[in-house]
């Protein structure tokens, strides 16, 4: 019986929820780097749907951590409805709250390293620009960035940035709203659903409402960033093609942008369980509501 199992950390479910999520948030930063390919090769609009196919690529990848994180979440609700009431129970909560925690750190890892290739992902957005102009087909541009030749310029185009131009980014001429509200929204968006799923374990009684209520949670974080990031990136990136700002004051955008979601992920592991505990209690409202 799982109720007699003590509880483990390790396990290849996990190992396959931190895989995809360290892709998932890892692709988040690559696709930052749209925006200067956009100023770069004086093609915003086709950048802009760019970078929109890889965040919808993103999003839509994450939902196969459900195949991962689903049974991790049932196997630790299971043994807590059995154990109701025994102090092992307490066991199995704090183990799944860490296996989330592990997750969420898998997604800032993946943060950290696809910011380094950062270079290789703007030339990567430029060479799919002009792809897609000559062939006027995303399918056909996409299966031309995988042959052997891109493959290789795309890499040589990779290099990590030195102190000198590490300290050239200039985050005073960036809108401080910019990147307050980017930290809060990845912040949000980096425990979205893995908070849901904590809910469900701290009281299996509503599990099914708060692992539904993660719609919520990411819903309010993509119109954030629809109403207060992703506009202002566009501005800057709109006044940098018509010549009011620089190539480098974009530059600046992408790399502060991505250090502040990389920040906002760190950030989020403080705010995991408390947000557990307030989807919990709107779960039980849910439930105790009378229509």
């Amino acid at each position: 019986m799982i109720a007699n199992l003590a509880p483990h950390v390790w396990s290849g479910k996990l190992i396959g929820a931190m895989a995809i999520t360290f892709i998932v948030q890892g692709v988040t930063i690559g696709a930052y780097a749209a925006r200067l390919a956009g100023v770069q090769t004086k093609r915003i609009a086709t950048s802009i749907s760019l970078f929109n196919l890889f965040v919808t690529a993103g999003r839509l990848a994450n939902l196969f951590v459900i195949f991962f994180l689903g049974p991790l979440s049932d196997q630790a609700g299971n043994a807590v409805a059995k154990l109701a009431g025994n102090p092992a129970a307490a066991a199995w909560q704090h183990t799944f709250e860490i296996q989330l925690r592990l997750i969420v750190l898998a997604g800032t890892l993946g943060m950290v390293v696809f910011a380094l290739f950062l270079p290789m992902f703007t030339y990567l957005f430029r060479r799919g620009v002009h792809s897609f102009e000559s062939r006027g087909s995303v399918p056909h541009s996409l299966a031309r960035l995988f042959s052997p030749s891109v493959i290789r310029d795309v890499v040589r185009a990779q290099r990590l940035p030195s102190l000198a131009e590490l300290r050239g980014f200039n985050w005073r001429v960036l809108p401080k709203r910019l990147l307050i509200f980017n930290t809060v929204v990845m912040c949000v968006y980096a425990i979205g659903v893995q908070s849901s799923y904590l809910a469900s374990v701290l009281d299996v009684a509503v599990a099914r409402t708060s692992i539904g209520l993660s719609g919520v949670v990411n819903g309010i974080g993509t119109i954030a960033f629809t109403l207060f990031v992703d506009p202002t990136s566009a501005i800057i990136t709109d006044q940098a093609i018509h010549g009011k700002r620089t190539v480098e004051e974009v530059r600046s955008m992408v790399f502060y942008l991505s250090l502040t979601a990389i920040v906002g992920s760190l950030l989020s592991q403080a705010i995991l369980y408390p947000a557990a505990v307030v989807i919990e209690v709107v779960a039980r409202f849910a439930a105790h509501v009378h229509l």
